[in-house]
């Protein structure tokens, strides 16, 4: 059971409101998660600005599904390994691919040396190493790429928070954590 309200669409009002419809309207569902966050518009609000910058930069789609995934995983978040599991499916990654993304691995090397950089953000708390920096890099990530790097495993960590804190309930297929994470 979820810690804080969970608010339902429909019987929202003002700002709450109107953010809720939105998702809605883009996602065609509001996730539990998106309505734990409608307890302040002002949190729902920031998380949807920075989604929106997100989701229009240089990283595919397939590349921020597999750094959710490898921080979601790493973070031991389970209500975030299943979205982003549901989510990757829907952009075109494979249950093998996703397997692997949430070790910090990848068929695709450029995707692979964007997760070890993402893992290695969480695991040192953004105090990554030259030599870590320098891999990113010559995997053929762009500043502003590894910019937007940091930007997702930033946005993930933030919702893997609020997934565990509040305990809100998988609205999405469940999916176990690995045993060794």
């Amino acid at each position: 059971m979820a810690r804080v309200a969970v608010i339902d669409p429909q019987a929202a009002t003002g700002e709450a409101k109107q953010l809720l419809d939105a998702v809605q309207s883009g996602l065609g569902m509001v996730p539990n998660f998106i309505r734990a966050l409608a307890n302040s518009p002002a949190a729902l609000n920031a998380f949807l600005g920075i989604h929106k910058i997100a989701g229009a930069g240089l990283l595919d789609l397939k590349t921020r599904e597999r750094i959710a995934l490898a921080v979601a995983e790493q973070n031991a978040c389970q209500y975030c390994v299943s979205a982003h599991t549901a989510i990757g499916r829907k952009v075109g990654l494979d249950n093998q691919e996703m397997l692997a993304n949430r070790k910090g691995r990848s068929s695709d090397a450029k995707a692979e040396a964007a997760l070890t950089f993402a893992r290695a953000l969480v695991e040192h708390t953004g105090e990554v190493s030259k030599a870590e920096f320098d891999a990113v890099r010559a995997a053929g990530h762009s500043d502003g790429e590894i910019i937007e790097i940091i930007t997702h495993v930033a946005m993930n960590i933030f919702t893997n928070l609020l997934g565990k804190a509040t305990q809100v309930e998988i609205d999405f297929p469940k999916i176990d954590m690995n045993k060794a994470a």
